[in-house]
């Protein structure tokens, strides 16, 4: 049976490991072409390479989400190599945990910078082409850290997971009708996010709380769950946990 993803073309940012890599691999296994940006350009060459060697289509684009003019030209380069865009996957993130008392005003800037205006770049990239061609479907990356907030710590970063959620609601709203917009709210999955904290308590605290963690892959399920609907259905929002995870 042929799937609705076969033939779409999907941007995704963050692409060069994680949730962004493994949903890459995974969309282009059920055909899609997807178009991969990142900042490490030679990560991504090789993951485009492996997906074509599988017979599958891939282009690379070397992406910095806090340069509008940079996702802009990930999108361009989306549509003059497949014609269309179908899919933009707002992936790329970063989660730096601290307690606000060590005000790393720096970090704070950073996930802003990256997680939520980011996000507003890439829609602002993609939707006129969306609006051109009278479709388009938005999937954003926030967090279960974007439904409840997560503290002491992580309160910056789900401030800026709360905004995505925000943003994608009243994007939904605007642009409803013929744009899909999803919100994924992912828990503990096995990623490099992990990894973004400076502070050595927070990441030690944070490396033992990922012990749980899930697969990349379950998030990459759910974003083709939700791209492979009718036309006509429209999946908002996504959570997904490990099983035993409480928060």
């Amino acid at each position: 049976m042929r799937s609705n993803i076969e033939g779409k073309v999907v941007v995704i940012t963050g692409a060069s490991s994680g949730l962004g890599e493994t949903t890459a691999r995974h969309l282009a296994g059920l055909g899609a072409s997807v178009v991969l940006g990142a900042r490490r350009t030679e990560r991504l060459e090789v993951i485009a390479r492996e997906i074509r060697e599988s017979g599958d289509k891939a282009e690379v684009v070397t992406t910095d989400v806090t340069k509008p003019e940079q996702l802009k030209a990930l999108v361009d380069t989306a549509v003059r190599t497949f014609g269309r865009i179908d899919v933009l996957v707002n992936n790329a993130g970063l989660m730096a945990i601290a307690p606000l008392s060590e005000t790393k005003v720096d970090e704070w800037d950073r996930m802003i910078d990256i997680n939520i205006k980011g996000v507003l770049y890439g829609i602002a990239a993609a939707l006129p082409v969306f609006e051109r061609q009278g479709s388009g479907h938005f999937i954003n990356i926030a967090s279960v850290a974007g439904i409840k907030v997560f503290s002491p710590g992580g309160t910056v970063y789900s401030g800026t997971k709360f905004a995505v959620r925000a943003i994608s609601e009243g994007l939904r709203h605007e642009v409803g009708g013929k744009i899909r917009t999803t919100t994924i709210e992912p828990g503990a999955v096995d990623s490099e996010l992990k990894l973004g904290s400076s502070h050595t308590e927070s990441a030690r605290f944070v490396g033992d709380f990922y012990k749980i963690a899930i697969p990349a892959d379950s998030v990459a399920r759910a974003i083709a769950y939700a791209i492979e609907q009718p036309v006509d259905v429209d999946i908002n929002e996504i959570v997904l946990r490990p099983t035993v995870q409480e928060f």
